[in-house]
C-alpha cells in the first residue's frame, strides 16, 4: 500500500497524456502534411518505446512541433517514403551519440540558444492554432469564423485555460489539464454545442498498422 500514491499519479498523468496526445499528434501529422492515423500510430509506438525502454524518470516524449515544421518541406517536396527514412536515420544518429557518450557534450550548448528554441517552437505551435479558426465556406473556400461558432470556440478556449489556471487552488488531486478536457468535453457533450472536434480534423479510424520498410530511389 505503500505506493497506492505513487500507482495514482502515474494513473492520472498517464489518462491526462492520453487525452491530450491524440489532437495532439493528429494536429502535428496535418502540419507535417501527413495522415492523421500516421501520426497517432507514430505517437503511440514512440511513447511505448520510451516507457518500455528509457532509462529515466519522467523522461518525455511524444509529438513535438519542433520536427513538424521541418518536415513540411521534406513530404511536399519527396513524399512520406522520404520522411520514414529520415525518422530511421534520426533514430541511428541517436544511438551512435549513445554508444559515443557524446550526450554530455550539449552542455556545451549556450541557455540563451536553448530558451530562444524552446520560445520559438512556442510561437510555432501558437501561430498553428490559428489554422482551426477557419471554416470552409459554400465555395469550398477557407474563411475564418464568424458569428455563434467563433464565440463558441471562443468561450470553450476560455473556459480551458480558466479551468487550467483556477483549478489547482480548489484542489490538486487530478491534473487540471485532464479536469478542463473532461469538464469541457461534457459540457460540449450535454449541451449539444456546435463545435470543431477531434474527428473533424481527420478521419482515425483503423486498425493495428502492418509493417513497412520505407523504399525510396536516391540520386546517385
Amino acid at each position: 500500500m505503500q505506493n497506492l500514491p505513487e500507482v495514482k499519479t502515474n494513473l492520472l498523468s498517464g489518462l491526462t497524456v492520453a487525452l491530450a496526445m491524440v489532437p495532439e499528434a493528429i494536429a502535428f501529422a496535418l502540419i507535417a502534411q501527413v495522415s492523421p492515423l500516421t501520426g497517432l500510430y507514430a505517437a503511440i509506438l514512440v511513447c511505448f518505446i520510451t516507457s518500455v525502454f528509457g532509462g529515466r524518470p519522467g523522461m518525455v516524449s511524444g509529438a513535438t512541433g519542433a520536427l513538424a515544421v521541418v518536415m513540411v518541406s521534406l513530404v511536399v517536396q519527396h513524399g512520406p517514403e522520404y520522411l520514414f527514412l529520415t525518422v530511421i536515420l534520426m533514430g541511428l544518429l541517436q544511438i551512435i551519440f549513445a554508444l559515443f557518450k557524446l550526450g554530455k557534450f550539449i552542455r556545451m550548448v549556450p541557455y540563451p540558444v536553448m530558451l530562444g528554441f524552446v520560445n520559438g517552437l512556442a510561437v510555432v505551435i501558437f501561430l498553428a492554432q490559428f489554422n482551426h479558426f477557419k471554416i470552409l465556406n459554400s465555395e469550398g473556400l477557407s474563411v475564418w469564423m464568424s458569428g455563434a461558432p467563433l464565440y463558441a470556440m471562443a468561450g470553450l478556449i476560455f473556459l480551458t485555460v480558466a479551468i487550467i489556471y483556477l483549478f489547482p487552488k480548489l484542489t490538486k488531486m487530478i491534473p487540471s489539464t485532464l479536469a478542463a478536457i473532461i469538464f469541457t468535453t461534457g459540457i460540449v457533450y450535454f449541451f449539444s454545442i456546435d463545435t470543431r472536434t477531434v474527428g473533424d480534423l481527420g478521419s482515425i479510424a483503423g486498425g493495428i498498422p502492418e509493417f513497412n520498410f520505407p523504399i525510396s530511389a536516391f540520386d546517385s
